[in-house]
């Protein structure tokens, strides 16, 4: 069985301070992700690269989050590391990410540094483009996994809507930091310090805040040290252990984290084509619409495109923000009911009363899904940048419900199956696979008395300003929280490959030929293609905008997610 040596501590002299710093890492993530989903379609466009090949090119995402996360959780589940379990994780895969993004931003000076010509350097820098890419999200992936594990681990089960709370309120500063600095001139502001371009300017700044960001929650949480795990010996382990232990817990999730999984795959095949392709459509909304003649061969088209994508993503990303903060105070979370929270007296009546009103967690997850469907319903009928901004505001709401819900849940679920949820309960199985369960432990008559004591004191223990907070009651099940969150992430990738290929389909379909906004200041183009560039802007100007035929389709999976997590309410 595994041996507890210590608890999980946080530095900080308030909750609200352990919270920040706990979940400080979710700023560099987000800001990382802003940056490559608002610049690197429009980036990838301009080097030449059709539509269909750029959606090809996402695979990355859904690809290193299947294969990723996964193996990453089960991987640190196991592992007994001198420095903790997901902190060495955090800290490599950051500075993997770090390197994959200046990768990105400079690929053309690092391939012609190695070949001066332009036209032979041009299909170097399209792979060592994509070789940034695949490297920054599967590391990225991979530092997501181990920060989302590490707030289960740290946390208990009372606690688990407030930790997913709070990283979710981290992670919209982090969009609105990316998509703000995106729709400012960084090169007017900065001057070339960073970078001379603006991509430069923006992956530079997203390599740095990822590491400082990462850095700061490893240097304040202290995870529990875990004794190694003894294995019965009579018991033939798999050879390829991780894998093995992978499918088998997939094959036999609960009832409930199932539900959560299936509610999560239904949403994520309309948020993906969301999420890659809306500052691109809202570009060219205003390209088809709003941009004046004479400026639709300007050699800037891409800047313009980018800033305006940015521009529109900036309110999306202030709407997350004020979700993220106000949200959590108005909704009721999945646990409340077991751990009732003590105001004072002066005004504890008044908070009994506002805690009849607010809806459960679970119908506002259903209602965002719907929210969302109405939104994506509405994008073949945008007619100016104006209004495609106003639809891509609203989905902030959704946005910010969907990165809430499913953590809460799943950490909710997680600390109950090893009877973390409340005193006495217990213990139940996480799974029937014979190779993913860990020896239960049995609870002490003292670890007994302080589960008692949280549940009539919901607050953590009083702290002294100069030392770190231990954090009573983390998750029990904790060596199973990464494989659980990586078998999630499966949920939310295997859609995203679907949305992908349908993206292609529509791609081939509606818009064949290269990105006609974008073609007109396409370095070493020639008098002939911009004649050909004009006349396929004409030509799309005049037919449907491929993009939003994607994100229409995606409102019918929506409004099946919405179905789906109706049905978690009525599953023991």
């Amino acid at each position: 069985m595994a041996n507890r040596a210590s608890q999980p501590s946080v530095k900080g002299s308030s909750e609200t301070m352990r919270m920040i710093l706990l979940t400080c890492s979710s700023v560099g993530i987000t800001f990382t992700w802003g940056v490559e989903l608002t610049y690197c379609t429009p980036y990838l466009l301009s080097l030449g690269i059709t539509k269909g090949q750029t959606s090809l090119v996402w695979i990355a995402g859904p690809l290193s989050g299947l294969v990723v996360q996964p193996i990453i959780g089960a991987i640190s589940d196991q592992a007994r590391w001198k420095w903790g379990r997901r902190r060495p994780v955090i800290a490599v895969g950051s500075v993997i990410a770090a390197c994959g993004l200046l990768m990105l931003g400079f690929t053309k000076e690092i391939v012609h540094h190695f070949i001066p010509d332009e036209q032979a350097a041009r299909v170097p820098i399209i792979a060592l483009t994509i070789i940034g890419l695949y490297a920054a999200d599967f590391s990225i992936n991979a530092v997501m996994s181990c920060s989302k594990s590490l707030v289960v681990d740290t946390l208990p089960a009372q606690k688990q809507q407030a930790g997913t709370a709070w990283a979710n309120r981290m992670s919209s500063v982090g969009h609105i930091a990316g998509y703000g600095l995106g729709a400012v001139d960084l090169v007017k502001l900065f001057g070339t310090a960073l970078g001379d371009t603006q991509f430069k300017q923006l992956t530079t700044i997203a390599a740095l805040g990822l590491l400082s960001t990462s850095a700061i929650t490893c240097w304040a949480v202290t995870e529990r040290a875990v004794a190694s795990l003894k294995l019965d010996p009579r018991r033939p382990q798999p050879r390829f252990k991780v894998l093995h232990q992978i499918w088998s817990t997939l094959l036999h999730l609960p009832p409930r984290i199932q539900a959560i999984c299936w509610a999560v795959f239904w949403s994520w095949i309309g948020w993906f084509p969301f999420l890659v392709y809306s500052s691109t459509w809202v570009g060219e909304t205003y390209f088809r619409y709003d941009l004046p003649e004479e400026a639709k061969h300007s050699k800037d088209a891409l800047g313009h495109m980018g800033r305006i994508g940015s521009m529109a993503l900036t309110v999306y990303s202030s709407v997350i923000f004020l979700g993220a903060w106000i949200l959590p105070l108005l909704v009721r979370g999945p646990d409340e009911e077991n751990f009732t929270p003590r105001p004072p007296a002066s005004i504890a009546r008044l908070v009994e009363r506002l805690s009849k009103l607010k809806p459960d967690l679970l119908t506002v997850w259903m209602w965002g899904h719907v929210v969302f469907a109405v939104a994506m319903a509405l994008t073949p009928f945008a007619s100016s940048f104006r209004f495609a901004t106003v639809i891509v505001a609203v989905c902030g709401l959704p946005y910010t419900i969907c990165h809430w819900a499913p953590p809460t849940f799943l950490g909710v679920e997680v600390n109950k199956l090893g009877g973390g949820g409340a005193p006495g309960a217990p213990y139940r199985r996480v799974s029937m696979g014979s190779n993913v369960e860990l020896m239960p432990r049995v609870p002490t008559t003292a670890a007994l008395e302080e589960q008692v004591r949280r549940k009539d004191n919901d607050n953590y223990d009083s702290p002294s300003p100069s030392s770190p907070t231990a954090v009573p009651g983390g998750s029990p099940t904790g060596e199973l929280a990464g494989i659980y969150f990586g078998i999630l992430n499966i949920f939310t990738t295997l859609p995203q490959f679907l949305g992908t290929f349908l993206s292609a389909m529509v791609f081939a379909v509606l818009d064949p030929g290269k990105h006609p906004e974008l073609a007109h200041g396409h370095e070493g183009a020639g008098d002939d293609a911009d004649a050909a560039a004009a006349a396929a802007a004409a030509a799309a100007s005049e037919g449907p905008n491929a993009i939003a035929v994607c994100l229409f389709i995606g409102a019918f999976c929506s409004l099946g997610a919405a179905y789906a997590t109706s049905k978690l309410r009525y599953i023991s």
